[in-house]
């Protein structure tokens, strides 16, 4: 394909800490992107909420600063790929404006509706009651959250909390939904973004569709929720006024997208099954496509609706990962209060690595937990939380800072354990992305913890948003999944080191220990919080 033959499609990846907007050619190559921040609003009793008008201003101002260096011809651009948190909650009236702030895939403060709906009768299993487990599980693959994590627990808070908002609802849509209403004006969800209501069956994916009993069983009106499109489905073309804004063509075709763990999977390029990858930004997963569909009710791990049509994807998640180094940066080294030197410097990271390098495989011992929100897998419990253990007068920062990066990997052998013995196979040759993949001595130590060779994804940092150009390419036929590893290069590779096995192997027993001796004394100091 010659340079004139080109086209582009244009790539939206909205995370928590803000979108990556970039350019993608037909052949799958990063050509430019741009990087904005949006915030985020923490509330008492678990709230976490973001502004849609932040979302779309940082969208808008990337994809305006990207297409104005002139990387490629605005008429070259035939497509629109969107990628974005996934659980979160938007409320828009018939006109398309939010009433409320999104709820994210953070907040907890939908727990005592989710529980209520999934308890009942005398007999039940960790809460739920057990006809409406196996309804649940037998159609749908996965059941609600009794964290309220997920997004039918936002629309139950909303009901409940915020009537009013409630009633003047048109439709509820997940982020990436939004997103694309937005671009289009259609309020839709694909076969994967709605899998976080739990009211679809989802035993055929060529045919995803609502289950009127599993919407009773949540009192919520139907007529508030999108209609469906299948997972790589084309959309609709851009609205005038956003071919306006951006300056592209009129028939610019938006497709569906993916949910971000859905889409890092084909960008890592770990579409085949059994192939795994590692992702690390603000949380983190481990995870691989599968022929089938199941869930393990003891470690809250399902296979769900992948971003490639007919296809499964395991589905884990740590609740905070890269986020605790964030929060050490923002909260412990450069807080703004009378403590502090002045603001993060913009190398804090580098200082992290450069800091945790000096510091033992193993921290003297020093152990992290990074539930500083809870944890989703391979333990459901919002009430446990983060910490440092076995610490003594000769612990440094520096050795915090290493313990940190360890805790993070000592959670990821949890999951990796765990999705195992799901799969019934060993994961090796783990494709590792994220910003966390953008540390060789993270990389190095996930290969120690985890006994896995590690493989680093060039510009890991981009993985998502290129898995939705990905999917759009093969939406609009200019590519199929099987020629995408082909499309990912491998930057680097990390093999465990045998020195660090016995340590590692001691401090991991601990930290599952150190769950198991503290998660009723978190739960008393957390249950109401």
């Amino acid at each position: 394909m010659t340079d004139a033959d080109t086209t582009y499609i244009l790539a939206f990846d909205l995370g928590t800490g803000g979108p990556k907007v970039a350019l993608v050619s037909s052949d799958g190559d990063v050509v430019g992107h741009e990087v904005e921040q949006t915030g985020l609003i923490l509330l008492p009793g678990g709230g976490a909420e973001q502004d849609p008008a932040d979302w779309w201003r940082a969208i808008s101002t990337g994809a305006k600063k990207l297409l104005a260096r002139g990387l490629v011809p605005a008429d070259r651009i035939v497509g629109i790929g969107v990628t974005a948190q996934w659980m979160g909650t938007v409320a828009i009236d018939r006109d398309g404006n939010h009433l409320a702030n999104a709820i994210i895939w953070m907040d907890a403060r939908g727990g005592r509706y989710a529980r209520r709906i999934t308890k009942g009768g005398p007999i039940n299993i960790s809460g739920y009651s057990i006809p409406r487990l196996r309804r649940w599980l037998s159609i749908t693959g996965g059941l609600p959250s009794r964290t309220g994590k997920d997004s039918i627990g936002h629309i139950l808070f909303i009901k409940n909390e915020w009537p009013d908002v409630y009633q003047r609802t048109y439709k509820f849509l997940e982020p990436m939904d939004y997103l694309n209403y937005r671009l289009t004006g259609i309020p839709a969800a694909s076969y994967d973004t709605i899998t976080g209501h739990w009211l679809t069956d989802n035993r055929d994916l060529s045919n995803v569709r609502y289950v009127d009993k599993l919407i009773a069983l949540t009192a919520v009106d139907r007529e508030k929720l999108p209609d469906l499109r299948p997972t790589g489905a084309v959309l609709g073309t851009i609205t005038p006024e956003m071919a306006k804004e951006f300056g592209l063509r009129e028939d610019v075709r938006v497709v569906m997208g993916t949910p971000d763990t859905e889409s890092a999977a084909i960008g890592s390029g770990a579409v085949r099954d059994y192939e795994p990858h590692l992702y690390i930004g603000t949380s983190s997963w481990l995870t691989c496509h599968v022929p089938f569909k199941r869930v393990d009710m003891a470690t809250s791990i399902t296979s769900l609706p992948s971003g490639i049509p007919g296809r499964y994807l395991v589905a884990t998640e740590q609740d905070i990962a890269g986020g605790c180094l964030t929060m050490f940066r923002d909260q412990v080294f450069w807080p703004s209060d009378e403590l502090s030197d002045g603001a993060a410097p913009e190398d804090a990271l580098d200082r992290f690595n450069q800091a945790a390098a000096r510091i033992p495989p193993g921290s003297d011992r020093l152990i992290f937990t990074p539930w500083l929100n809870g944890e989703r897998t391979p333990v459901e419990n919002h009430t446990i939380r983060g910490g440092f253990f076995n610490q003594s007068l000769s612990t440094t920062r520096s050795h915090m800072i290493r313990a940190v990066f360890e805790g993070v990997a000592f959670n990821t052998r949890w999951m990796h354990q765990t999705v195992e013995k799901y799969t019934k196979r060993r994961l090796d040759n783990i494709n590792f992305i994220g910003g966390g993949a953008n540390s060789p001595l993270w990389s190095q130590i996930h290969a120690d913890v985890l006994n896995r060779r590690i493989r680093g994804v060039k510009d890991p940092r981009l993985a998502n948003v290129r898995g939705a150009a990905l999917t759009a390419l093969v939406a609009l036929g200019f590519l199929t999944f099987d020629q995408i590893p082909e499309r990912i290069q491998i930057t680097s590779e990390y093999d465990p080191n045998p020195d660090n096995r016995a340590v590692y192997d001691e401090l991991f027993e601990e930290f599952v220990n150190i769950y198991q001796n503290n998660k009723k004394a978190f739960a008393r100091l957390n249950a109401r919080h």
